[in-house]
């Protein structure tokens, strides 16, 4: 194979360079950075709730070198230029003005998605992978259920603003202060309680309690759950063993697991089918 054909083969990843347009804090523990690329033109409007590959640059890295590299299979990058691959929500999509919005949430400086939201500014830089198509392309139940911790916000959010407006069901946000709270545009049928667990890193179990004293209603539930993975767990079982849901009706993923990163995650669901 002549050198041409290895670089052609390399180039598979198609990732998009977005820009950095704002960066704002959308509760204490919540970042919303919105983002700008010309390349997303001809992305479906209707993709917020979608997850997508955002590809963080390392330190140093300029911004003519990063647009080669993210065209670039990881496997063939070294790992000091590698970018560092997080799944995240497109909370929102302006395919008007080719706008983006990922929300974050604000760990501190000790994970690199984080950090890098911490810090950016107009004109930093990302790139992104996808995105795919939202969990929940058809809204058909009697009675809808959403459950979310702070990681899951964005997905939970936008299902909710995509809904029927005569929708009814319940969801369930557990968030890490007060002030974490949100404000969605629901339909009026739906109810919000809000959970406060100041320490995520500590497990919870409040949302399986509260599902399993609540009155279940009758007819098709569809779900939209998503969290921490040892949480979710106990949730499919619930859910899916016990209340007899069909798979097909049923969105429950586990986001994160207390004690691991996401790579480190997604070896444990592969081998927990979590």
């Amino acid at each position: 194979m002549n050198l041409i054909s290895k670089i052609d083969n390399l180039k598979k990843q198609n990732g998009h360079f977005l820009t950095v347009k704002q960066v704002r804090s959308l509760t204490p523990n919540m970042l919303r950075v919105t983002l700008h690329c010309p390349s997303v033109a001809g992305f479906d409007a209707g993709i917020n709730g979608a997850h997508c590959k955002l590809l963080l640059p390392q330190a140093g890295t300029s911004a003519d070198t990063f647009k080669q590299i993210i065209t670039i299979q990881p496997n063939a990058l070294s790992m000091e230029i590698r970018p560092i691959r997080r799944t995240y929500t497109v909370r929102y999509f302006r395919s008007e003005t080719k706008e983006m919005d990922i929300d974050f949430v604000n760990h501190g400086d000790d994970g690199p998605a984080s950090s890098w939201a911490r810090q950016a500014e107009p004109g930093s830089f990302l790139g992104l992978l996808g995105p795919a198509s939202p969990k929940i392309k058809e809204f058909y139940a009697d009675w809808y259920l959403v459950a979310a911790d702070m990681s899951a916000l964005p997905v939970a959010g936008a299902t909710i603003e995509s809904m029927p407006k005569n929708a009814k069901g319940l969801a369930i946000f557990e968030i890490t202060t007060e002030a974490d709270k949100q404000s969605f545009n629901a339909p009026t049928g739906l109810e919000i309680h809000w959970m406060i667990h100041s320490d995520p890193h500590v497990s919870s179990i409040a949302q399986l309690s509260f599902l399993r004293e609540m009155d279940w209603p009758k007819g098709t539930v569809q779900t939209c759950i998503a969290g921490e993975s040892g949480l979710i767990k106990q949730l499919r079982h619930y859910l899916i063993t016990e209340k007899n849901l069909r798979k097909q009706d049923t969105y429950i993923s586990g986001y994160w697991k207390i004690g691991l990163v996401e790579d480190e995650h997604r070896v444990w669901k592969n081998t927990q089918n979590a």
